[in-house]
């Protein structure tokens, strides 16, 4: 049985045209029990080939290609959670290290050293990791290429010596070109000699050939060149794609051992991203003392000092109790706690923060003082926040004031978890719309002013339905859709969409770890001095089971607090969980739409809307911000609701149970927490149900945009790239 070992995604950005998921779903489709991934210097597309494989019932094996100073690629497989930690390691001190060494190190130096290990390096993080030799770009190679048999069989006897002759693997490639076969015979003599197993790999860059087009155009940008004038660095055909288990045997039909160990070292390589190992930090405790303990004891004097002896005190101690014993049941108190520690230090140094989100919800959060919102004097559901069915870490955000303050709490958080414990979650920035239409425009030599009005048009087209291709509406844009260049142009730019660019970093979200968070995913520096980022985003964390604490700047708490300095600076003093809440002159303000700069209320749709609902109460605004957004839209609940207020037309609902929850909105559903107790009063739903039914539409929405994502540009099978196969040599003339 022959298993590959050495695929390449299009997380090795612009060197191979397959997502993860689509290498995951042709090795299935081609029944292969397992392939392993190793994308250049990172292991940024784990994740998705994980959950991809995983779906698809093929054992996912985590590897990378690794830079070295000495020149090549070196291919290294994980064989244990040990070989894991040390993989994720050796990829941060290679990305981490022009930042650790800062101004140490002249600026060309660092760049020289940057991304590239040398193998005193390799030896040291060598333990849990198989070697391949690799391909052309492969150390071997070079040094074949270079210094002749001499310099190769000294690289294979340093490889050896490092990782045991057991673990290094001579790598066969065979896609038809005289120069790799006769590395082919060299090597098989010499690992002959040495020892050394042999392993038989196509290195695809591709899930099936006919995305070669896609991936010449990839490499025509990574080289900032047309495909005219790319030549030779080029592919020199399409054979770098998954293969079938009988083609492979039949490739290497004079070295079956070759294609048998390939079966045989899938088995040995046991980890897989499900043995992960992250742990949320362990928050410091005070001797003798629990988490839950901890925090049962702040909620409590939280909700003293919240709550006094007033009529909600014993409604609030009952919700903060039931609150306190589901988030015992999930572990969870150091996570609440760690939370808190943040705001606590924000209020230390002065900084304004408020929770937001669905931590609303939580009556314990109020207590903390993370959120500013009575969800018992509002009745907000606390299962909105968190329940034991959905099975997930609840997500607290945290507003701060954008700039330099919010840069201090970010680096209190370096300072507390250490620069190898926490990190920004990354942001993959893809291939889309405009970016996508020049990028591609270029490749194909168009004109700069043709390659202009084609990345303006793609930037209002969208698809309707599978048939609604971008070919059917060039002509819109003044362009042939005959002409072969345009139905290149087409094919290739459905094809790269949502292919990635480059990493880029989270607006806000950070990762700690308990321990180093290094071995656990491999980080690297941000474009910020003084931050790093995980090589995964914030929906590759949350599906492992790393926790995100969102520190979010936004520009309206810089102003506010700057305003409160201002006052207080001339001797007066705001407290901004007393304000009024019913100043007559803010809310004629509000009725007259005369809101420009006032944070939620100034888009023109809010002020369009603002003198028709005309707000008179504190709770009329939380309609008007609700209201103003996608869900109430597009479900046709504004106008109903605007006319209802208006006396225009009768307020009913559906069913009396539902006149509680809708009272408040005159019988329009607004709120997704309508939502969830509609279904609890209805079905007899729990919280947790009727919130896993709340996310059941936003994830069919999810999937039906997803397989709307790469229309082809002419009828086809389902691949991205089959409608240009014809066409492309047309782009040679």
């Amino acid at each position: 049985m022959f298993v590959e070992l050495h695929a390449r995604s299009a997380f090795s950005f612009l060197e191979a045209a397959a997502l993860p998921e689509e290498l995951a779903e042709r090795a299935a489709a081609l029944e292969q029990p397992a392939l392993a991934l190793l994308d250049r210097d990172g292991l940024y597309g784990a994740p998705r080939f994980y959950r991809a494989a995983t779906r698809v019932g093929i054992n996912p094996l985590v590897g990378a290609e690794v830079t070295l100073a000495e020149g090549g690629r070196l291919p290294l497989l994980v064989e244990s959670p040990e070989g894991y930690q040390n993989l994720c390691r050796l990829l941060t001190k290679i990305k981490m290290r022009a930042q650790l060494l800062g101004e140490l190190q002249p600026k060309a130096r660092r760049a020289d050293m940057e991304n590239a290990a040398t193998l005193e390096e390799i030896a040291e993080h060598a333990v849990g990791l198989v070697c391949l030799t690799g391909g052309d770009d492969g150390p071997v190679a070079l040094a074949l290429e270079a210094g002749g048999a001499p310099a190769a069989r000294a690289r294979l006897d340093r490889l050896a010596g490092i990782f045991g002759r057991g673990n290094v693997y001579a790598e066969l490639q065979r896609h038809f070109r005289r120069a790799e076969e006769a590395r082919n015979e060299w090597l098989r003599g010499a690992a002959a000699t040495l020892g050394l197993p042999l392993l038989a790999t196509n290195a695809p860059r591709m899930a099936q050939r006919d995305q070669r087009p896609l991936l010449d155009a990839l490499t025509c940008i990574r080289h900032h060149t047309t495909l005219d004038r790319a030549g030779r660095l080029l592919a020199d055909n399409s054979e770098r794609h998954l293969r079938r288990s009988r083609d492979m045997e039949r490739l290497f039909a004079d070295c079956p051992d070759a294609v048998a160990n390939s079966g045989e070292l899938a088995i040995r390589l046991a980890f897989t991203l499900k043995h992960l190992g992250y742990r949320f930090p362990d928050y410091p405790l005070p001797p003798g003392q629990t988490p839950i303990g901890l925090l049962r004891h702040l909620a409590e004097e939280g909700r003293r000092a919240r709550y006094g002896r007033g009529e909600l005190a014993e409604r609030a101690r009952t919700q903060i109790a039931r609150e306190l014993e589901l988030i015992g049941r999930l572990d969870l108190p150091g996570y609440f706690l760690i939370v808190w520690d943040i705001v606590q230090f924000c209020r230390a140094e002065g900084i304004l923060v408020q929770g937001r989100g669905s931590a609303a919800n939580s009556a314990v959060c109020y207590a903390l003082g993370i959120t500013a919102v009575d969800a018992v004097g509002m009745e907000l559901l606390f299962e909105r926040f968190l329940s034991e069915e959905r099975g997930e870490w609840p997500d607290i955000d945290l507003d701060l004031p954008s700039g330099d303050r919010r840069e201090r709490v970010i680096q209190y958080v370096y300072e507390r978890y250490g620069r190898l414990g926490a990190a920004m979650t990354a942001n993959v920035i893809t291939y889309r719309g405009r970016l996508a239409a020049r990028e591609v425009g270029k490749v194909l030599g168009l004109p700069a002013d043709l390659i202009e009005r084609l990345s303006g048009f793609v930037t209002d087209f969208e698809f309707k339905d599978p048939g609604d291709t971008l070919l059917a509406h060039l002509p819109a844009a003044g362009c042939d859709p005959a002409h072969p260049r345009m139905q290149v142009f087409a094919a290739l730019w459905s094809a790269i969409q949502d292919l990635p660019r480059h990493l880029g970093q989270h607006s806000g979200g950070m990762v700690i770890c308990q321990g180093r968070l290094d071995a656990v995913v491999p980080l690297e520096p941000a474009t910020m001095p003084g931050r790093s980022v995980v090589q995964w985003d914030k929906d590759d964390c949350a599906a492992l089971g790393i926790v995100k604490v969102d520190l979010l700047g936004l520009g309206m708490m810089s102003l506010l607090q700057d305003a409160i300095e201002m006052i207080s600076a001339r001797g007066g003093a705001v407290d901004l969980a007393h304000l009024p809440p019913d100043d007559p002159t803010v809310y004629d303000m509000l009725k007259r739409a005369d809101t420009v700069g006032v944070f939620q209320v100034e888009s023109r749709a809010q002020m369009a809307t603002l003198p028709r609902l005309r707000p008179e109460r504190f709770y009329d605004l939380v309609v008007q911000v609700a209201i103003i957004r996608p869900g109430p839209i597009v479900g046709d609940m504004v106008h109903p609701y605007l006319r209802r207020r208006a006396g225009r037309e009768p307020v009913t609902v559906p069913h009396p149970a539902l006149a509680p929850i809708l009272e408040r909105t005159l019988g329009v559903p607004l709120f997704q927490e309508q939502l969830l107790r509609m279904a609890m009063a209805t079905a007899g739903f729990t919280g947790g149900e009727a919130e896993e039914l709340s996310s059941a539409p936003a994830w069919r929405a999810r999937a039906s945009a997803a397989s709307r994502r790469r229309p082809s540009s002419a009828p086809s099978p389902p691949s991205r790239c089959t409608a240009s196969r014809n066409v492309w040599s047309a782009t040679r003339e």
